[in-house]
């Protein structure tokens, strides 16, 4: 029998966690953010979704910085799975307005513009100057970034992904640099997520919180290093799992049910904790992988690392046995044998998948059979994703996963580790 405790060897109590200067989760919480703008800036630059740029949020967020002394511009050409030309588009606009703090509130996209637009605004250049770990050379003006989904946790995390249409695929920007100064997190904000959006988001935070539970161990001598992705230490652990229960608890309920505030919060505050931990232990295979499928099948991110999160799983369910035992507990397992809920584990994260009505093949989602050795060798090139899975990837071990992902059986990868139910 396994119990429901985290790791305790002495090698797990190294620990590193990166975060925002300030987090503020709660009801009611995103009135604060006009009081937060005004103590780092007076010229808010606000990035929001296009829907949001009339609602009451927005009105209320100007008026509020109005009073507080702080002058504003709205910007609400944000383009879903962000490409470069809209970063550059926001960058322009905020550097006519004088921009001096940047203020996010909608999705990832809306968050990771204002991350980039600041970057840009701070150092200049062009987006792919800062492609890939560490090419941000410096501080960026203050972000406060409030999300309307529970998904992302870009607002708490070092890192932006973007499109780029002439790599055929999505990269990602990661520094420390780029973690907002504060993050604004109130549950309120999400009750207008559609259904549709409250899945994939959820899906990629469940992603988030297994991958950086299961991720390549922590280097206690890497601390100083440049990596921004530190891989899985106890902080880490003790977040991720957590996350895993919370978004349990919550996700599905918030689905099917979209102003239950309860399971909103339950989900928001899951994807927080997830974000805090993928910050700093970073992602793997999961993420590696969805770039090129996102990009071929131009699918929300988080339908791809839903689908794909199994698979990778059962692919790393023998270097991971007591993680995975951890997280079919979190899912509501019975107690049972180690090696059993590890190989349950990827199971039951399927079974979340099909509540949420995510797609369980690569198939269902018209990517092309023949594509599929092109896609593994692409994900091998996210790097800092790829050298964090627990099993190293190779484009043999990336073609199985998604040759099975593409024939929707788990069976296939769980068969030779004893998992043929």
């Amino acid at each position: 029998m396994v119990s429901d405790t985290l790791p305790t060897e002495d090698q797990r109590m190294y620990a590193v966690l990166r975060s925002p200067g300030q987090i503020v989760f709660g009801r009611g919480q995103r009135h604060r953010i006009p009081a937060l703008v005004a103590q780092r800036g007076t010229r808010a630059f606000i990035v929001v979704d296009p829907f949001l740029s009339a609602a009451p949020v927005v009105r209320d967020l100007r008026e509020g910085l109005a009073a507080a002394g702080v002058a504003s511009e709205v910007f609400d050409q944000v383009v879903p799975e962000l490409p470069v030309s809209a970063i550059a588009t926001a960058a322009r606009a905020a550097a006519a307005f004088g921009a001096d703090v940047f203020v996010a509130v909608g999705g990832g996209s809306s968050i990771d513009t204002a991350k980039m637009a600041a970057v840009l605004a701070a150092h200049g250049g062009e987006v792919s100057d800062y492609y890939g770990e560490g090419n941000v050379p410096g501080p960026v003006p203050p972000i406060i970034a409030a999300p309307t989904t529970a998904g992302t946790g870009s607002e708490v995390t070092p890192v932006a992904v973007i499109t780029d249409p002439v790599r055929e695929s999505k990269v990602g920007v990661s520094s420390p640099h780029l973690i907002p100064a504060v993050a604004v997190l109130d549950p309120e904000l999400t009750l207008s997520c559609p259904p549709g959006v409250t899945a994939a988001s959820g899906a990629d935070a469940l992603c988030h919180a297994i991958e950086s539970y299961t991720a390549a161990k922590g280097d206690p001598e890497a601390t100083a290093s440049a990596r921004v992705f530190m891989g899985s230490t106890a902080l880490t652990d003790l977040l991720g799992l957590e996350a895993v229960r919370r978004i349990a608890a919550g996700l599905v309920r918030a689905y099917r049910a979209p102003d239950d505030l309860e399971a909103r919060s339950l989900t928001l505050y899951g994807s927080l904790l997830a974000g805090l931990a993928f910050g700093t232990a970073g992602t793997a295979g999961a993420h590696a992988l969805q770039y090129p499928v996102g990009a071929v099948t131009h699918t929300p991110h988080g339908v791809g690392v839903g689908l794909l999160l199994p698979y990778v799983m059962a692919v790393n369910a023998p270097a991971r046995q007591a993680e995975l035992a951890h997280i079919a507990l979190a899912l509501g397992a019975a107690p049972a044998d180690e090696a059993d809920l590890a190989l349950q584990a990827p199971r039951l994260v399927q079974e979340l998948m099909s509540d949420l009505d995510i797609p369980t093949s690569l198939a269902d989602l018209d990517f092309p059979r023949e594509r599929l050795a092109w896609a593994a060798e692409e994900g091998l090139k996210a790097k800092r994703l790829a050298d964090n899975n627990p099993v190293p990837l190779t484009a043999e071990s990336a073609l199985r996963i998604l040759e099975a992902a593409y024939d929707g059986s788990l069976t296939t990868l769980l068969a030779p580790i004893g998992g043929t139910r």
